[in-house]
């Protein structure tokens, strides 16, 4: 007989597993609710229901079916199961498990940067792990179509999803997105108990599924009934039953797990008993048998599992929908309101006792277990999954070049210079130019990244020739795909952007190759997609995000298209430093620096400059603008080139009498300068401060400050060190085409007085000059709240200047 079937040597093992996991999962969340001490008297949680439903599934996956090449995004609420499952194979410690959902424990969802098992992708916010799974296989095709990692074998990105999941809307943009491009070696395993976390789900959801991804040419397996009931369903009358429970209701079905056997039997009766066949199947089985048999549905079927598991024999994209009892084998099983429901502790000396668990061996690996531990041992090191240890790359740093070039002009602006520096990182060799690989959602034109495309060509893994070039159509562009290709073209879906960016961005972890990911769109829509960004930060992902254009500088297109918030944003999201230069040699510099810190992976104290830790390393963001400025005719010194990437540098110092001092960051630069201008001829000493990172400047500010919490009285921050030399009684104009709350925190840093200048409200369509005014953040505008500061007066008594 093939795998998987009763005959199979694995099962009396893997049940014995099985049950393993269900005891420790639960135990976990229950000791975190029950036994360890609470101090605050917070509710801990967990979800001993939705990770009991995955038991089984997980099971055959880990301890049969996986490979060391497969990856696996698990369902956030069946984490315990994973730190079971890891805990067995010795990746997890009893220290942890007892501290789960505590301080530094066990995650409360799986975690790549927070767990010490062996995570593939973090999943704490549902959807998410989902569509990476998707992009990483996409990925994989990347890396080997560029003739990378040879000797590493293919992986299946494996999901396992609960089917309340599938109602995120990110899963289906990323649904689409793998059609186009071709997707292979993908499972996802819908967890089909038919309960979210208020209702059971509607009927018949199964065949919408179905029918979805078969639309979208995957293959779909479906596990509704497991071996005991296909054997009843043999029996005389056993057509009849098999007719009842596959047009049950969800909800009654759901109800008679609960309830269990007796009322199993009633209900049968009632509905289909006929003194004859079906009367006798019922009754041949106790209500114990009989409460099995009707929950023994495919996804809790050992046999079932391997067998439609270990069938699959191609790369195509597979969609296992399994049919599985929420809370199986837990007193609440089936029950509605079970998804964040606990077995209270009476209820768990019970679950105790039929798990033959001794009081006070609760963590033992391999207590309760009806098989010799030496033989489960022996099992567990044979389990394919862990036959080559930590299954985490380690690749190597790619050389960044000590500078990157661009041809300079006398008047640009920051898109424009991206472009420019990508199109001459383009005509580069070696390995730099090599992994630099780019994608967009739509907008690769439009932000710049033409050129770079014209020379490295868009990625597919067959080739697909331009009929416009073809047909001799005159086109500034050139559309050729091949599997050299090194852009990677998306629709307009920010979301599958910033899973693309994470996907990208652990290349080096996932699949061994490094890769030095760019992804661009436009800033506003940065919100659109800030949940997939995060979630890429939180992996640690490595990539540089470009956002262009920017701001109410984008004056003729009007509110929807105009930013407000996300320098906040670059603020406030970790793993993420986030710069807005106003000049193309700034640009130059950060870009080169990101490249680099985009492959940091260091450990150690911050350095005592900054007091920032860039030798760990993460993502950048680089807010750009399409206003053309006049670029500062200047050599780029060592000096400068690290203040433009600490944060900040006086593009004209303070004088010894200074009262006012102008800082701006990104395109408004020529207001602040025009205006420290017009105001020389009175006060010369009129300092103009250009900010390249208010989150670099605050980070560093902020961390020095803990550091003299700590005893280091000396510890002085880059934007400390800046102002120092200036008078408690200057003040500080503050102006960004982004909310001013951004730079207004600089008046904290020493006690100066600010005026910050920004945008606080949606924008409006037309010219820059018009917005500027409109928005109090034009030349004008500065020179009140600098006259403000300078007459300590508000500015509101102020009389219009000329």
């Amino acid at each position: 007989m093939s795998a998987g079937r009763p005959s199979d040597p694995r099962l009396p093992v893997l049940t014995e597993l099985q049950r393993k996991v269900l005891w420790l999962a639960s135990w976990t969340i229950h000791h975190a609710n029950h036994e360890r001490e609470n101090r605050d008297g917070l509710k801990v949680g967990g979800h001993q229901a939705s990770s009991a439903s995955l038991a089984t599934i997980m099971t055959a996956l880990y301890f049969a079916v996986l490979r060391p090449e497969d990856r696996v995004a698990v369902k956030p609420h069946a984490s315990p199961n994973f730190h079971a499952i890891q805990y067995l194979f010795g990746n997890q410690t009893r220290e942890k498990l007892e501290n789960f959902r505590g301080y530094k424990g066990a995650q409360s969802y799986p975690s790549r940067t927070k767990d010490i098992d062996d995570v593939d992708f973090s999943t704490g916010s549902v959807g998410l792990g989902v569509a990476q799974t998707l992009f990483s296989s996409l990925v994989q095709d990347y890396v080997k179509a560029h003739g990378w990692a040879k000797d590493q074998a293919e992986g299946r990105m494996v999901a396992l999803i609960g089917d309340a999941e599938m109602d995120e809307g990110n899963i289906y943009e990323a649904l689409i997105e793998g059609w186009k491009h071709g997707l292979r070696n993908t499972w996802w395993v819908v967890d089909y108990n038919r309960q979210s976390l208020d209702a059971v789900i509607r009927e018949g959801l199964w065949e919408r599924f179905e029918a979805m991804f078969r639309n979208f040419g995957w293959d779909v397996v479906i596990l509704k009934h497991g071996s005991l009931q296909k054997a009843a369903f043999a029996e005389p009358g056993g057509d009849r039953l098999q007719a009842w429970i596959d047009s049950c209701p969800n909800q009654l079905y759901a109800a008679l797990c609960f309830q269990g056997g007796a009322a199993w039997r009633k209900r049968l009766t009632d509905d289909i008993g006929d003194q004859g066949p079906v009367s006798q199947l019922i009754e041949r089985r106790s209500d114990a048998e009989l409460a099995e048999l009707m929950t023994n549905l495919g996804g809790h079927d050992l046999p079932s599992l391997l067998e439609a598991f270990e069938a699959i024999d191609h790369d195509r994209p597979v969609c296992f929908i399994a049919y599985t009892v929420k809370g199986l084998g837990l007193p609440f099983q089936g029950h509605k309101d079970n998804h964040a429901g606990l077995m209270t502790p009476t209820q768990m000396e019970a679950f105790r006792t039929a798990m033959k668990v001794r009081p006070g061996h609760e963590w033992d690996r391999l207590e309760g277990l009806g098989l010799p531990a030496g033989e489960i041992e022996a099992f567990l090191k044979r389990v394919p999954f862990v036959q080559k240890g930590r299954r985490r790359f380690i690749a190597p740093k790619i050389p960044v070049p000590a500078a990157l070039a661009y041809p300079a002009q006398a008047a640009m602006s920051t898109q424009q210079g991206f472009g420019l520096i990508l199109n001459e990182v383009a005509r580069g060799e070696g390995d730099f130019a090599s992994r630099v690989v780019t994608t967009s959602p739509d907008v690769t034109v439009s932000t710049n990244l033409g050129a770079f495309v014209n020379r490295r060509g868009l990625f597919a893994r067959k080739s697909l020739a331009d009929t416009f070039k073809q047909e001799r159509i005159p086109s500034t562009f050139n559309w050729d795909f091949s599997p050299k290709g090194q852009h990677i073209e998306l629709g307009i879906a920010e979301m599958n952007l910033f899973i693309l960016l994470s996907a990208l961005g652990l290349s080096h972890s996932i699949h061994g190759e490094r890769l030095l990911p760019v992804g661009t769109l436009y800033d506003p829509f940065i919100q659109r997609g800030l949940d997939a960004l995060n979630y890429a930060c939180y992996q640690d992902a490595r990539f540089m995000l470009v956002a262009t254009p920017s701001g109410v500088t984008l004056a003729p297109e009007g509110g929807a298209h105009q930013s407000i918030s996300t320098p906040l944003i670059g603020i406030a999201q970790d793993g993420l430093a986030a710069f807005e230069p106003a000049f193309v040699d700034e640009l130059a510099v950060i870009m080169r620096f990101g490249f680099d810190y985009m492959q940091r992976d260091g450990e150690g104290d911050p350095d005592e400059t900054t007091w920032l830790r860039d030798q760990t390393g993460g993502s950048l963001y680089l807010r750009l603008s399409t206003r053309t400025l006049d670029q500062p005719q200047r050599a780029m010194t060592p000096e400068l080139a690290r203040d433009i990437v600490n944060g900040a540098y006086w593009m004209k110092p303070p004088g010894p009498n200074c009262q006012v001092v102008i800082a701006y960051t990104g395109a408004v630069a020529s207001e602040a300068i025009e205006a420290a201008g017009l105001m020389a001829e009175s006060h010369r000493d009129v300092g103009v401060l250009a900010i390249t990172s208010a989150d670099r400047l605050n980070a560093g500010w902020t961390a020095a400050e803990r550091a003299r919490q700590r005893g280091n009285a000396e510890a002085l921050s880059h934007i400390e060190r800046l102002i120092q030399p200036l008078s408690r009684d200057c003040g500080l104009v503050t102006v960004i085409d982004g909310h001013p709350a951004a730079l207004a925190w600089l008046g904290a840093v020493n006690g100066h007085k600010v005026k910050s200048l920004g945008v606080e409200h949606f924008g409006q369509t037309g010219t820059v000059g018009d917005l500027y005014r409109h928005f109090g953040m034009d030349t004008n505008a500065i020179l009140h709240a600098a006259q403000a500061i300078l007459e300590r007066r508000p500015i509101r008594y102020l009389k219009a200047l000329p």
